[in-house]
């Protein structure tokens, strides 16, 4: 069992994202902490790019200010690597293909074994071209998440078949974003991908209210968050901690009722 398989073994998990950088890597870091402490089983942490193309408004300007404020992939590295001195809970990267292949994807995987990186997760990398990449991924024992859309549909089996760390079920169509209301029939897609692996399955994508978050749970091991957690840094910058520790755990309290 992975690591990133382990925060699913003591139930529903609840997966937390953020823009790393974003207002700064020092804040970045002290939000690891406050949503490991919230309760968070497994962080994500976007490598601020100049074209996230999965990503709706929120996330991009997440990306820009962490830009902005001088992140670079060498110095997120490094900060990971400080706090994986602190911490032990499981961490996957979300980054686009171009940042990898531009820093040399052997090099970045390296670098992801070295400072504790667990997984990475690349939205446009699609599931014909993953060779270019999986191989290497392997070699430093990095997870590479498959995320399944709601177009799949008789794909779905084949796309999670050799499934690692986890299955990323995106719940709605369009970009990342908080959503009033999902409408996809999550547990026909996690029947589905149940059929033929026993990887465990998150549902991320437009989840923002506790509801949401135990609805989403209740159907598959797990839910994530982004959008809402960085809408939240968005307003209160360098004083977010205490507002995103009691969101958190908000979230993961709903999980856990699932």
């Amino acid at each position: 069992m992975s690591k990133i398989q382990n925060a699913f073994k003591d139930g529903k998990a609840f997966i937390s994202f953020l823009t790393g950088g974003d207002p700064d890597l020092d804040t970045t870091e002290k939000l690891i902490y406050a949503m490991e402490k919230a309760g968070a089983d497994l962080i994500e942490i976007g490598v601020p790019f100049s074209d996230p193309i999965a990503e709706g408004p929120v996330i991009q300007e997440a990306n820009e200010r962490a830009l902005a404020a001088g992140c670079t992939t060498d110095k997120l590295f490094d900060m990971v690597a400080k706090v994986r001195k602190n911490t032990d809970i499981p961490l996957v990267y979300l980054t686009y293909i171009n940042p990898i292949f531009t820093y040399g994807k052997e090099k970045f995987m390296k670098r992801c074994q070295e400072c504790g990186i667990d997984g990475i997760i690349v939205p446009d990398l699609p599931y014909e071209e993953k060779g270019e990449i999986l191989d290497i991924c392997d070699a430093y024992g990095v997870d590479l998440i498959t995320m399944i859309a709601p177009t799949s549909h008789e794909r779905i089996s084949q796309l999670a078949q050799g499934a690692k760390g986890f299955v990323y079920c995106v719940s709605s169509l369009g970009v990342t974003g908080v959503r009033t209301e999902i409408k996809t029939d999550i547990s026909e897609m996690i029947s589905l991908v149940k059929k033929v692996t026993d990887t465990p399955c998150a549902v991320g994508f437009g989840i923002a209210t506790p509801e949401q978050a135990k609805k989403m749970a209740s159907q598959s091991d797990g839910a994530i968050v982004g959008s809402a957690i960085v809408k939240i840094i968005a307003e209160h910058g360098k004083n977010s901690g205490n507002y995103v520790y009691d969101y958190v755990k908000s979230m993961k309290d709903a999980v856990r009722e699932a």
